[in-house]
């Protein structure tokens, strides 16, 4: 039997955010048996947590998909490094597929904070596909595309960018298949990030259908590398820069990101995402 935890992360509201279970002492586990695991929770991630292959970390970590493993994840990152500090760590470490993933950890009254630097910084994926394909694949009107154009970027996972210009455009998007496989195909990915500008910063929706997940309440990793199609369009200045996602609202999980990004002569040189976590859950599971 292995201890597990279930946090939802990217909020302090128990039944909101995004859920995260966490399965403790996993250094035994082989790749099939967490993938077992993943399945049997069927949330949008778990993750196992193992020792680290430095001491001088805190520990290595391996997230899965319902369906697949990933070499990295904004929400686990988060709720693993909220679950691992306690009441007095301000930094933890996890090694990931990715690479080394820093976090630091601040302390208020209204609880602790978790921000991370990415592992990888964006860069280009794949060409993006027609807007005409990327509106038929979500039930949206080609008209329902822009300001921006679409994107490919990966930085560890990758994700089709789809700018909307208005939350009630972004409210009716649904994958429509087939057009929906056609489109994954065509971008090379298995996600879509759709995201609208607000007077607060931006709302997004991730769906991810082909990897088990119809929807992501909040999706730390995709908030990253939104950084690189922003910055391409103009929407990131010179210095650093600070703005506040919201996700999961059409999911009745409200979600709250903080994305920051430094910006030198035109380039990214770091991205970081902040968010809280509220543990709702613990106990034991077989091993399968």
């Amino acid at each position: 039997m292995l201890r597990f935890h279930v946090y939802d992360v990217f909020t302090d509201t128990p039944f909101t955010g995004n859920p995260l279970a966490i399965v403790e002492g996993a250094d035994a586990l082989g790749t099939a048996q967490m993938q077992t695991i993943a399945r049997q929770f069927n949330l949008s991630e778990t993750l196992f947590i193992q020792s680290p292959d430095d001491p001088a970390h805190t520990a290595k970590v391996r997230i899965f998909f319902p369906t697949a493993e990933i070499p990295f994840a904004g929400h686990p990152t988060i709720g693993c490094a909220l679950h691992l500090a306690g009441e007095t760590a301000t930094r933890i470490t996890l090694e990931e597929q990715a690479g080394l993933v820093p976090v630091t950890l601040t302390r208020d009254a209204t609880g602790t904070l978790a921000e991370f630097t990415a592992p990888k910084l964006p860069v280009r994926h794949a060409d993006a596909p027609p807007q005409a394909m990327i509106a038929e694949a979500l039930g949206l009107n080609p008209q329902d595309i822009g300001p921006h154009a679409p994107g490919v970027w990966e930085g560890g996972p990758a994700f089709l960018y789809v700018p909307v210009p208005t939350l009630t455009a972004q409210a009716r998007a649904r994958p429509q298949e087939p057009a929906w496989s056609t489109l994954m195909h065509a971008a090379k990915v298995d996600s879509a990030y759709l995201y609208t500008a607000t007077s607060h910063g931006y709302r997004a929706r991730m769906f991810s259908p082909t990897a088990g997940i119809p929807e992501d309440p909040a999706t730390g990793s995709a908030s990253a590398i939104l950084a690189a199609q922003l910055l391409t369009h103009g929407a990131l200045p010179e210095g650093t820069t600070t703005i506040p996602l919201q996700q999961g609202i059409e999911m009745g999980r409200p979600s709250d990101i903080r994305l920051t990004a430094q910006v030198a002569e035109g380039v990214l040189t770091e991205i970081r995402i902040a968010g809280r976590a509220v543990k709702i859950a613990e106990g034991t599971i077989r091993v399968p």
